[in-house]
């Protein structure tokens, strides 16, 4: 791929990777819970998620999304729903010291399994890789290899963003170290995560 595409592709990308979203939250308070290390093997699961969703960009099967609003609404309310089902687990979490002792228990794979849902029930993500990978892809090249290129290095740039989330909240463990701290960061964090599944309720196709 030419060097000036790719240059204007990775500040763009970093940044849309960087935003926040119901992903990165979820790095956030997993790393407060259960570590900076288990935080980062959990986005594991949305990198999965991200990678069949730019598989089916490529491929051009977004196209169903657009034309399909069963579909669509369907996934949207699914995606939501479990956003509320977490929203409504940190809620009732318990910050005393039960909730450090039984932490431990959730395990990488329990957690990979929450990112890759929560990555996968947002039917606006495949729709974004429909519409801002085209834009750095020349149609005079072979498309199908500057897709894998522009693919990998957003996958890339996902594992930085999660990793620089995780470790904020790695580093908020200790600011949060009191039961009442605790409390309020695990509802702050409910009520973000029910924010964004009521935004995922009430936004339209683009």
């Amino acid at each position: 791929m030419d060097a000036s595409t790719l240059l204007l592709f990775v500040p763009a990308c970093f940044a849309l990777n960087m935003a926040p979203g119901p992903n990165n939250l979820l790095s956030v308070s997993n790393a407060t819970r259960y570590g900076f290390r288990r935080s980062c093997l959990a986005g594991a699961g949305r990198l999965v998620a991200f990678a069949g969703m730019i598989a089916l960009a490529s491929a051009g099967l977004a196209a169903v999304l657009h034309t399909s609003e069963l579909l669509f609404y369907g996934i949207k309310t699914a995606g939501a729903i479990y956003l509320f089902y977490l929203a409504w687990q940190l809620w009732r979490a318990q910050a005393g010291e039960q909730m450090a002792s039984a932490a431990p228990a959730a395990g990488w794979w329990q957690l990979a399994r929450q990112e890759f849902f929560v990555a996968s029930g947002n039917p606006k993500a495949i729709l974004i890789f429909t519409a801002f990978l085209p834009q750095f892809v020349d149609p005079a090249g072979p498309v199908g290899a500057q897709f894998f290129v522009l693919g990998v290095l957003f996958l890339l740039l996902e594992v930085v963003a999660l990793a620089a989330y995780a470790w904020m909240g790695a580093r908020m463990h200790k600011w949060f170290a009191q039961p009442r701290g605790k409390r309020v960061f695990n509802r702050m964090c409910a009520g973000l995560l029910a924010g964004a599944g009521m935004g995922l309720l009430l936004s339209r196709r683009a």
